[in-house]
């Protein structure tokens, strides 16, 4: 698969996770339905304004989008320090990531008992 068609199935899947139709995707942008499959097909490259627009408008994950690697930025909860460790917390091994959670919760169970 062309990282074009790669781009163009994740805006599938982010239109999808809307619950919306590539047409009224479209009437939304004030796009054509075929701009909207072509970029979905990737048979078009999507402009940097359309995805600022979906961005913007439908909380799409635009790195995502592009690169196929999920952000919590997206979600608007953590700065740019949190999601930096949240990524590394993500690329190391299930056992690392376990022990980090046993630390952490033992951190937090400290807070509540005031000893901390």
């Amino acid at each position: 698969m062309h990282l074009s068609e790669e781009i163009g199935s994740r805006l599938q899947e982010e239109r999808k996770r809307c619950g919306m139709t590539q047409l009224q995707l479209a009437e939304a942008l004030g796009i054509s339905k075929r701009t909207q499959a072509n970029y979905e097909s990737g048979s078009s490259d999507a402009t940097a304004s359309y995805l600022s627009n979906v961005s913007v408008q439908f909380n799409f994950d635009v790195p995502y989008i592009l690169t196929g690697r999920r952000t919590t930025l997206a979600l608007d909860s953590l700065n740019e320090l949190e999601d930096r460790i949240v990524q590394q917390y993500r690329s190391i091994p299930e056992d690392d990531q376990r022990a980090i959670r046993r630390f952490v919760k033992a951190l937090a169970d400290d807070v509540v008992k005031g000893s901390i």
